[in-house]
C-alpha cells in the first residue's frame, strides 16, 4: 500500500510539473507536430503574437499561424510566405535533439527569442521569451538568460529531451523525477530511480561505486546540504570511474532543487590539449618560445645563488634550400628528425624548445663549467652532420650553435637570449656547422651586418653596383678566351668586398634581383666584344630557388642579342648538396639553350666526385687556395694534377684560378690546364678597359707573349 502511494505521488508530481511548465512559466510555449500542426500552447504564447483566445486552435497548420501572425503586424519587413519557408526549414534542419535558438521581431518592435528542440514523440517544443529589455540592459540580460536556461531545464525534464542528466528533488530531499541521461551517467540501478528516493541514498551508492568529489564522502554531503539550506546556486566537478562529471545545483522557490549532470571528460581533455598546444610546437611537440622564455625567467633566480646555466641557440644549416627545392613536406620531416637528434643530446634537467622555422633553443641547467656547454654543442654539431634518409632520399644539413653562459654573459632572460643569438650569427658567419661562444663586441658585428643589409636594399636604386671584368687566357689558343664578371659595391665612400655583402644578399634573398641585374649587364657589355670571347657569370644557389631563373637567362641573352654559346654560368658545389631534381632540370634547360656550365671553386667545401656524375659540366675551375702553395707543397701539386687529369678524362675544360707567378704558370701548363686566370696577366678591369684590351691587337699580342 505504501509503495502504491509513493507511485501515485510520483505521477501526481510529474503532472503538476508539466502543468506548471505550460501555464505558469514566464514565457511563451507551444508544440508543433512533425506535420507542422499546433498541438499545445500557453497564454504567454498568444500574448506575444497578439492572438486572441479563439484565433488559434489545436491542429492549426504552421503556415496558417504564420499568415495570421503577419496580418497582426509581426515580422515586419518580411513576407509571410518567406518567413514560413525560412522557419519551417529551420525546424526541419533541427531534428537531432539539440536546442536551436533564433530571434524574431513582433508588433511594437519587441524582440522575441525562440528556442526549439525536437522530440520524436511530440514534435518541436518551442519556447518564446521577450528579450527586448535584456538586450538594452546587459546585466539584466545575463540574469534573465540564466533564468530562462533554468526554466528550459525544467521543461526539458518534463519531456525528457535533453542530453545532459537532470533530476528534480523536493524540499525534503526526495527524488521527484529524473531523466535517462542522469541514470546512464551514474549507472544507477532501478531501485534508486523511483520517485521518493532520498538524496543521501543516491550519493552513498555513488561513493561506494568510486565517486570522488574532491574530499571525503562526509565533506561532500555536508557541502551539498549547506548549499540546499542556503538555497544558492552551486557547482561541483567530481570523478567517477575515470570520467569527469560536472554537477550544477539550481534551487527552486518551494525549497526543492533541480540538478544537472554533464559528462565533461572529453571537454576537459580538449582543454588540456589546447593548453598543451599553446605552449608546445605542433610539429615536434617540443616546448615553444613562450614555454622556453618563461622557464628561462624562472632560472634567473639561480644566478643569484651562484649557479650557472647556458643558453644554446641552434639554427639548421641549408634548411631553407631543402625546404625550397624539395618541398615543405620534406622540410617538415627534416625538422622532426632534427628535433629527435637534438633531444638525444640533452639531459633530463635541460629544456629543448623549437622557436620557429629551423630555429631551436636549449637551456642547460645547471652546469658546472663552460666546458659542459661546449661538449653539448659539439654533440649537437656532430649529430646533425649525419645525412637524413627521408622517403628514400638522402638529405644533408648541419647545425650552427651560439652559446651564452650565465651569469657571465648576462643574468636576465633578455640578455642571455640576445647574446646567444649574436653568438649563433658568428658561428654561421664562420662557415656554419660549428659552435661559438658569446664574446664582447659581437653586437657591433651584428649592427654592421644590419647596416650592410639596409644599404643593399637601396644599392640598385642608387646605382651603387658595378661590374669588373677579369680575363681568362686559353693556353692552347694563346689568347683571351673568356672574361669573368665580378660584382663590386661602392657604398659610403668605400668599396665593400663581396665577401662581406654576398652572404647577406643570399640570406635576405636580395641576391635574386641583384643576380638578374648582373646577368643583363654582363651580357650587354659582352655583346660588344669579339665573338670568340665568352662571358662568365657567377650564380648563387639562392637564384636556383627562383622558378624564373631559366627565363631570366633567356631574357638577358635576348635583350643583349648575345649568342648563348658565349655565356658561361659558374656554380659552386653547394648548389648540388640537396640533389634537387628542379636544380638538375634547370641546369639541363640552360645547357640545352647552348649556355656553358662551370663548376667553380672545385676542391673546397663539400667536394665530391659524385657531383661531376650528376651533371655534365663544361668546365672545372680549380680554387685559388691550391695555387698559393703550389710551388711549396707536394700535396697541392698532386691535387691539381689529379683535377686536371680528371677533367681531361671527362672531356671537361679546366681553369686554374689565382695564377700570380711565372713559376705557377709553368707548373699548371705542364700539367695540361686549359685556362689560367690571375694577376700575372691582368687584375679585374672596368668595362671600358676590358673592351679596349680585347679589341687592341697590340694588347692581345702582349697577352699572347705572356701566356707563352
Amino acid at each position: 500500500m505504501q509503495s502504491k502511494d509513493a507511485g501515485d505521488l510520483g505521477q501526481v508530481a510529474e503532472t503538476l510539473l508539466l502543468d506548471a511548465a505550460l501555464e505558469n512559466i514566464p514565457y511563451g510555449f507551444c508544440v508543433w507536430s512533425p506535420q507542422f500542426r499546433l498541438l499545445m500552447w500557453n497564454k504567454n504564447y498568444r500574448d506575444f503574437y497578439g492572438f486572441s483566445r479563439d484565433a488559434i486552435h489545436r491542429g492549426m497548420t504552421l503556415e496558417d499561424v504564420v499568415h495570421l501572425s503577419h496580418r497582426l503586424g509581426n515580422h515586419p519587413g518580411q513576407r509571410a510566405d518567406a518567413f514560413y519557408e525560412h522557419y519551417s526549414s529551420e525546424l526541419l534542419s533541427n531534428r537531432s535533439g539539440a536546442r536551436a535558438k533564433s530571434q524574431e521581431i513582433v508588433s511594437g518592435g519587441r524582440i522575441i527569442e525562440t528556442a526549439h528542440v525536437y522530440s520524436p514523440q511530440l514534435g518541436w517544443v518551442v519556447t518564446h521569451e521577450d528579450i527586448t529589455d535584456e538586450i538594452a540592459r546587459s546585466e539584466s540580460q545575463q540574469k534573465r538568460k540564466l533564468e530562462l536556461e533554468r526554466q528550459n531545464i525544467r521543461l526539458d525534464a518534463a519531456v525528457n529531451n535533453i542530453s545532459i542528466g537532470l533530476c528534480m528533488m523536493d524540499a525534503m530531499g526526495r527524488l521527484v523525477i529524473c531523466n535517462e541521461p542522469y541514470a546512464r551517467i551514474y549507472n544507477l540501478p532501478m531501485a534508486l530511480l523511483k520517485p521518493g528516493t532520498q538524496l543521501e541514498d543516491i550519493l552513498a551508492h555513488l561513493f561506494d561505486m568510486g565517486m570522488s568529489g574532491g574530499g571525503t564522502r562526509e565533506e561532500y554531503i555536508t557541502w551539498r546540504r549547506e548549499l540546499i539550506a542556503r538555497r544558492e546556486y552551486g557547482k561541483n566537478v567530481h570523478e567517477l570511474n575515470g570520467r569527469t562529471i560536472m554537477m550544477q545545483h539550481h534551487p527552486m522557490k518551494d525549497g526543492g532543487w533541480v540538478s544537472t549532470h554533464e559528462d565533461i571528460t572529453e571537454q576537459r581533455q580538449a582543454e588540456a590539449r589546447i593548453q598543451h598546444l599553446a605552449r608546445h610546437d605542433a610539429l615536434t611537440d617540443l616546448p615553444n618560445r613562450i614555454e622556453f622564455l618563461e622557464t628561462m625567467a624562472k632560472t634567473e633566480a639561480a644566478f643569484q645563488r651562484g649557479e650557472m646555466a647556458a643558453v644554446l641557440y641552434i639554427d639548421l644549416d641549408h634548411f631553407k634550400a631543402v625546404n625550397d627545392t624539395l618541398g615543405h613536406a620534406v622540410g617538415d620531416e627534416v625538422i622532426k628528425q632534427a628535433a629527435v637528434r637534438l633531444w638525444g643530446t640533452t639531459r633530463e634537467t635541460d629544456l629543448l624548445a623549437r622557436l620557429g622555422g629551423d630555429e631551436f633553443a636549449l637551456l642547460l641547467r645547471p652546469i658546472d663549467s663552460v666546458d659542459a656547454a661546449a661538449r653539448v654543442a659539439d654533440r649537437i654539431v656532430r649529430a646533425m652532420r649525419a645525412p637524413m634518409n627521408i622517403g628514400g632520399q638522402q638529405v644533408e644539413i648541419g647545425a650552427s650553435v651560439g652559446i651564452a653562459v650565465g651569469p657571465g654573459d648576462g643574468i636576465t632572460t633578455d640578455q642571455l637570449v640576445k647574446n646567444a643569438d649574436l653568438a649563433l650569427y658568428k658561428a654561421k658567419s664562420e662557415g656554419r656547422s660549428n659552435y661559438h661562444f658569446f664574446e664582447a663586441g659581437m653586437d657591433a658585428d651584428l649592427q654592421q651586418r644590419r647596416s650592410i643589409e639596409a644599404g643593399l636594399r637601396l644599392a640598385m636604386q642608387r646605382n651603387e653596383l658595378r661590374l669588373m671584368y677579369q680575363p681568362l687566357l686559353g693556353l692552347k689558343e694563346n689568347r683571351v678566351t673568356c672574361v669573368e664578371a665580378l660584382l663590386r659595391w661602392d657604398h659610403d665612400d668605400r668599396t665593400i668586398s663581396p665577401v662581406e655583402f654576398i652572404p647577406v644578399a643570399e640570406e635576405t634573398g636580395l641576391i635574386v634581383p641583384i643576380g638578374e641585374w648582373v646577368l643583363h649587364e654582363a651580357c650587354r657589355v659582352a655583346a660588344g666584344w669579339p665573338e670568340d670571347v665568352r662571358i662568365a657569370v657567377n650564380l648563387s644557389p639562392v637564384q636556383f630557388r627562383s622558378k624564373d631563373l631559366v627565363a631570366q637567362v633567356r631574357a638577358a641573352l635576348s635583350d643583349a642579342r648575345l649568342d648563348p654559346k658565349r655565356l658561361e654560368l659558374e656554380i659552386t658545389e653547394s648548389l648540388l648538396l640537396t640533389d634537387s631534381e628542379a636544380t638538375i632540370r634547370a641546369l639541363h634547360d640552360l645547357r640545352a639553350m647552348g649556355v656553358r656550365i662551370s663548376m667553380d671553386d672545385f676542391g673546397t667545401g663539400y667536394s665530391s666526385l659524385s657531383y661531376l656524375r650528376s651533371f655534365p659540366f663544361d668546365k672545372i675551375k680549380i680554387d685559388r687556395s691550391f695555387m698559393r702553395d703550389l710551388t711549396a707543397r707536394a700535396d697541392s701539386q698532386a691535387i691539381i694534377r689529379a683535377v686536371i687529369g680528371l677533367g681531361q678524362s671527362l672531356g671537361m675544360m679546366t681553369t686554374a684560378e689565382g695564377v700570380e707567378t711565372e713559376e705557377q704558370l709553368a707548373m699548371v701548363r705542364a700539367e695540361g690546364v686549359s685556362e689560367v686566370q690571375g694577376f700575372l696577366f691582368s687584375p679585374p678591369l672596368p668595362p671600358g678597359s676590358i673592351g679596349g684590351l680585347l679589341h687592341s691587337g697590340a694588347a692581345r699580342a702582349q697577352v699572347r707573349k705572356k701566356a707563352s
